[in-house]
């Protein structure tokens, strides 16, 4: 059975739950390649954040934090809104947790990145879809996961690399920590992604279109299969071996006729 198949009989179990038994129900945290693959399935297009309909039931794109990149799909019994359920989330979340990580430390403490972290979590077996966005810079980390094993985290994670860390569960607002970014730009001939990552990661446009015949580019979570696709602003691309990037779009032209475009390349 393939993925496709696998995740829309888990998703239509759910929302029969919801809707029959009258009580939320959720997946755990999916990617955005999976999210694409759900949003394929019901024909919407990228609601993150907004109650719609699938199966009777009505469901949530929710990960925690806003414009989260790993999500879980909620869905919600009759008498539930949607702007009754992120409330209920925010002051008293039963679905996502957020953890605070800091070093007991300080000073003697490593200089740990997203991959330690989440090697920490899976050291201690926990699986990927049960961790969401992990955000951290050089002193500290939030980690979003699945409410029901955040006591596990909270309990049994205490030294990540060769630094001893104190774990506490805060509301998933209490988050200070945001997508950092480089911010470039540049007169480009079209819109097209090669010819868009050729620009953003400084290539030329043969060397961009060898990593998209080898299915190595994904915009919004989908495998991009043409170079001559027009990027759309506000698209999030992703390259393996090379990192992710938002662009977003013409802000102007120049005087030869070239557009001025503008990206952000996530650090």
């Amino acid at each position: 059975m393939d993925e496709k198949k696998l995740l829309l009989g888990r998703v239509k179990e759910l929302s029969e739950k919801a809707y029959f038994n009258n009580y939320v129900t959720s997946t755990n945290f999916l990617s955005a390649s999976e999210l694409a693959m759900f949003y394929d399935i019901t024909g919407a297009v990228g609601m993150t954040g907004k109650g719609t309909i699938f199966n009777g039931a009505t469901y949530y794109i929710y990960g925690g934090r806003e414009d989260a990149d790993r999500n879980t799909i909620c869905f919600l019994p009759e008498y539930l809104d949607a702007e009754t359920f992120m409330a209920t989330q925010k002051a008293e979340p039963d679905i996502i947790a957020c953890i605070h990580i800091t070093p007991v430390n300080a000073r003697f403490a490593d200089e740990l990145n997203h991959r330690d972290y989440l090697g920490a979590l899976m050291n201690l077996g926990i699986e990927r879809d049960m961790t969401g966005d992990i955000m951290c810079d050089e002193n500290e980390a939030y980690i979003y996961v699945m409410k029901e094993i955040a006591p596990i985290i909270c309990k049994e994670l205490i030294r990540i690399k060769h630094t001893s860390v104190k774990c506490e569960e805060v509301l998933p607002d209490e988050c200070t920590l945001s997508n950092k970014f480089e911010e470039i730009q540049g007169s480009v001939a079209s819109e097209r992604l090669d010819v868009i990552l050729a620009f953003v990661y400084n290539l030329s446009r043969s060397q961009a279109s060898e990593l998209i015949n080898a299915e190595q580019v994904f915009i919004d979570g989908r495998t991009a299969y043409s170079g001559g696709y027009d990027l759309k602003q506000g698209s999030k691309v992703s390259v393996r071996g090379k990192g992710k990037f938002i662009y977003d779009g013409i802000k102007g032209n120049t005087r030869k006729g070239r557009l001025f475009v503008t990206a952000r390349i996530y650090k």
